[in-house]
C-alpha cells in the first residue's frame, strides 16, 4: 500500500503541474506524457495504471518522475550506449507500440490500430546492437549520429531492419555521420533492410557494410535526395531494390561488392490499394502516384555516383526495366572477367550500365571503364536513345571464351567457326538484340566487305529488336582488347547529331541492320577491322564523317555494307574523309574523290565552299584516302590548324589553317562489287 500511495502522490503532482511531463519508466523504456494531455489517469485494483490509453502493470514500473522535458508528439527515440540502449516513447503513441530491449538490441512492434506516422530517432553507438521495427503504417527513421554493429543478432541479422511494407522515409540527419554493420551470419537480405519503399533524404552521411548479402535492400522503390551513402563492402549488391530507383541528388559511392553495384528488379508480388493493379496515389498507405510504380526502371536526375565492381560479370548499374539519365555524374569501373552461365548456356560479362529494357540519355556526365575480359561499357536489350550528355567509355579487357567446359579469359583464337554463345567480346556501347530463330548454316569464314569469301553460306533466320539512335551529346569510346567493338547496334543505327569519337580494336561503329548518318560529327577508327560497318545498307546523308579502317587487307573497309546479301553503301551527302577503301558497288549520288596515298600523323585541311575542317591522321589505316562533299573539296596536307576542337583534339570545325601542300585528287569510282564477309 505504501508503494501505491507514493505513486498516487506523484500522479497528483503531475496533474497539478500543467507545464510538466510525467515519465513512466519500464526497464529501459520511458514513456513521456505531457501533463496537459494526460486527462484522467485510471488506477485499477491496485495493480494497473492507465495513462492516455497505455495500460501499465504497476509491478513492471521501474520509476515515475515529473520534469520539464518537452515531448514531441509521435516520436520514439532510441539511444545506444555500448552494451545497452534506452528508448523514449511520446505519450500520444504509447498505447500503439510495444518496445522490447535486450541489451543494445531493440525491437518495436506497431499496433495495427496505429493511424499516425511515427518518427524513430536513432543515435549513439554500440558494437553489439540492432534496431528492428514492424508495422503496417508509414514511418520515418532518423539516423542521427548512429554507429551500430550487429554482432549477436536477437531479432534480425541486419543492423537496421524495418519489417514494414509502407513508405519509410530515411532521414540521414544533416551534418551527421552514421555507420551500420550487419552480423557476419544470418539470413538477412541487407545490412539496412526495408521491406517497403525507402526515401532517403537530408545532408548526412551513411556508411554501410553488408556481411551476408546486400548493403541496402528495399523490397519496393528506392529514392535519394541530398544524402550521402557509402557502401564500403557487401557480399551481394551494394544497393538492391524493387519497383523503381530514383536519384534526384546526393552522392552514392559503392565498392567491394560480390555482385552488382546498384540493381533494380521488377517486384512481381506488389499489390496496389484498389486491388486491381491500377497505379493510384494513396497517401494513407504511403504510395505516391507514379507512371510505372513497378517497372524495374531507374531514373538519374542529378547527384554523383561512384561505383567500383570487381566481381565476375558484375554490373555497376543494372535495371530489369528501363534506364533514364537526365543529369548528374556517374562513374563506374568494372574489373571482373566474363563467366559461363550454366543455366542459360551462354556467356555473361561485366558491364558499367545495363538495362533489360531501354536506355535514354538526356544529359549528365557518364564515365565507364571495363577492364575484365568481355567487359561492356553500356548495354541494353531494348532501344538506346542518346540525346545529350557527355559519355566516356574505355574497355581494355580481352575476348572471353567458354565452350561450356573450357574457359579462356583472354582468348586469341579464331572465332569464325565458334558459336557466338561461347564467347563474349568487349564493347563500348551495345544496344538491341539479334536473335537466331533457326539455322542450317555451314561454318562461315572471315568477314569483311569486298574481300575474300566467308565460306559455307547461311540459311540462318534472325529476329531483330531494339536499336540505337544518337541525336546529340559528346561520346568517346575506346576499346583495346581482342574483338573489342566501339559502338554496336543489334538492329538499326541512326545518327542525327552529336559528337562521336571511337577508337576500336574491331569495328568502330557496327549495326546488324541498316545504318544511317544524317548529321553530327563522327570519328570511327578501327585498328583491326572496319570504320563503319553495316550488315544492312549504309547511308551517309549528312554530317561530318572521318572513317578509318585497319588497311591490313582488302576485306576491311573504311565504310562497309553487306553486299553479299544485296545491300549497298550510299553516299548521298555530308562531308566524308576516309582512310581505306569504300564498300564495292557503292551508290555515289554525291561525288567522291581519292588520293593514292596519305601521310601518317599529319594535319590535313578540308575546305568546302566557305567552310574549312581540319583532321589529324593516325599512325595506321587504309592505304587509300577518299573524300566527299557537296562540291569538290580542296584538301591540303601538313597544315597548321586551329578552331573549334572535336574528337578529343584530332579535328577542328570552322578551322583556320596555314601552310600545307595541296593534295591531288582524282574522281573515285566504286569497284563493281564487294566480296563475301560481313564481319559478324
Amino acid at each position: 500500500m505504501r508503494k501505491i500511495y507514493s505513486l498516487l502522490a506523484v500522479l497528483l503532482l503531475a496533474i497539478a503541474a500543467q507545464a510538466q511531463t510525467l515519465n513512466v519508466q519500464v526497464g529501459n523504456v520511458t514513456y513521456q506524457f505531457p501533463s496537459a494531455d494526460t486527462g484522467d489517469m485510471t488506477f485499477t485494483d491496485g495493480t494497473t495504471l492507465t495513462v492516455m490509453g497505455k495500460v501499465f502493470t504497476l509491478a513492471d514500473i521501474t520509476s515515475m518522475t515529473v520534469d520539464n522535458t518537452e515531448v514531441t508528439a509521435s516520436t520514439i527515440g532510441v539511444v545506444y550506449n555500448g552494451t545497452s540502449a534506452s528508448v523514449t516513447v511520446a505519450g500520444d503513441i504509447a498505447q500503439y507500440v510495444t518496445p522490447t530491449v535486450s541489451g543494445a538490441h531493440v525491437s518495436i512492434a506497431q499496433s495495427s490500430d496505429l493511424a499516425t506516422e511515427i518518427t524513430y530517432n536513432l543515435s549513439g553507438s554500440s558494437s553489439d546492437g540492432e534496431f528492428y521495427m514492424e508495422g503496417k503504417y508509414k514511418a520515418t527513421i532518423e539516423l542521427n549520429g548512429l554507429t551500430l554493429t550487429n554482432t549477436t543478432p536477437v531479432y534480425s541479422g541486419a543492423a537496421v531492419h524495418i519489417q514494414n511494407g509502407k513508405r519509410i522515409k530515411v532521414k540521414v540527419v544533416n551534418g551527421t555521420t552514421n555507420s551500420l554493420v550487419d552480423a557476419a551470419s544470418g539470413s538477412q537480405k541487407g545490412c539496412l533492410y526495408i521491406k517497403g519503399h525507402a526515401e532517403f533524404a537530408q545532408k548526412g552521411t551513411l556508411n554501410i557494410v553488408g556481411n551476408v548479402k546486400h548493403g541496402i535492400k528495399t523490397g519496393e522503390y528506392f529514392t535519394i535526395k541530398n544524402a550521402t551513402i557509402n557502401v564500403t563492402s557487401a557480399v551481394g549488391d551494394g544497393i538492391n531494390c524493387g519497383q523503381y530507383f530514383l536519384m534526384e541528388s546526393g552522392t552514392i559511392t559503392i565498392e567491394g561488392t560480390g555482385d552488382d553495384g546498384i540493381q533494380c528488379d521488377i517486384d512481381d508480388t506488389v499489390t496496389y490499394p484498389n486491388g486491381t493493379g491500377e497505379i493510384v496515389a494513396d497517401e494513407a498507405a504511403g504510395i505516391e502516384a507514379h507512371d510505372d510504380e513497378d517497372s524495374g526502371n531507374m531514373y538519374f536526375e542529378g547527384g554523383t555516383i561512384n561505383i567500383t565492381c570487381d566481381a565476375t560479370a558484375a554490373k555497376g548499374i543494372k535495371a530489369e526495366g528501363d534506364i533514364r539519365i537526365e543529369g548528374g555524374t556517374i562513374t563506374v569501373t568494372t574489373t571482373g572477367d566474363g563467366t559461363w552461365d550454366t543455366d542459360d548456356l551462354d556467356t555473361k560479362s561485366a558491364c558499367g550500365i545495363s538495362a533489360d529494357g531501354n536506355i535514354t540519355i538526356e544529359g549528365g556526365t557518364i564515365d565507364l571503364t571495363a577492364k575484365g575480359s568481355g567487359g561492356k561499357g553500356m548495354k541494353c536489350d531494348g532501344f538506346m536513345t542518346i540525346n545529350g550528355g557527355t559519355i566516356t567509355i574505355v574497355t581494355s579487357g580481352g575476348l572471353y571464351y567458354n565452350n561450356g567446359t573450357t574457359e579462356n579469359k583472354n582468348y586469341t583464337g579464331d572465332t569464325d567457326n565458334v558459336d557466338s554463345n561461347y564467347y563474349s567480346s568487349p564493347k563500348g556501347i551495345k544496344a538491341g538484340l539479334k536473335t537466331e530463330v533457326s539455322s542450317s548454316r555451314a561454318p562461315g569464314g572471315p568477314g569483311g566487305g569486298g574481300g575474300p569469301g566467308g565460306g559455307g553460306g547461311s540459311s540462318a533466320n534472325y529476329t531483330y529488336s531494339g536499336g540505337l539512335e544518337i541525336n546529340g551529346g559528346t561520346i568517346s569510346v575506346t576499346t583495346s582488347g581482342r574483338n573489342g567493338e566501339g559502338i554496336e547496334s543489334k538492329n538499326t543505327l541512326v545518327v542525327n547529331g552529336g559528337e562521336i569519337t571511337v577508337n576500336a580494336y574491331d569495328d568502330a561503329i557496327n549495326s546488324a541492320q541498316d545504318m544511317t548518318i544524317n548529321d553530327g560529327y563522327i570519328y570511327a577508327k578501327s585498328t583491326s577491322n572496319d570504320g563503319l560497318d553495316a550488315n544492312g545498307d549504309l547511308y551517309i546523308k549528312g554530317g561530318v564523317v572521318f572513317a578509318i579502317c585497319t588497311g591490313s587487307n582488302n576485306a576491311e573497309k573504311s565504310l562497309d555494307a553487306n553486299t553479299e546479301e544485296s545491300h549497298k553503301l550510299y553516299i548521298q551527302g555530308g562531308v566524308l574523309f576516309a582512310l581505306g577503301d569504300l564498300e564495292g558497288g557503292a551508290s555515289l549520288t554525291q561525288a567522291c574523290y581519292s588520293a593514292s596515298s596519305w601521310s601518317k600523323n599529319t594535319w590535313y585541311s578540308f575546305a568546302v565552299g566557305s567552310t574549312t575542317y581540319a583532321f589529324k591522321t593516325p599512325s595506321s589505316g587504309g592505304s587509300k584516302l577518299i573524300v566527299s562533299a557537296s562540291t569538290k573539296p580542296t584538301v591540303k596536307s601538313g597544315v597548321t590548324a586551329s578552331g573549334t576542337a572535336i574528337w578529343g583534339g584530332v579535328g577542328y570545325t570552322d578551322a583556320t589553317v596555314s601552310g600545307g601542300t595541296t593534295v591531288s585528287l582524282s574522281s573515285y569510282t566504286s569497284n563493281s562489287g564487294g566480296g563475301p564477309g560481313g564481319g559478324w
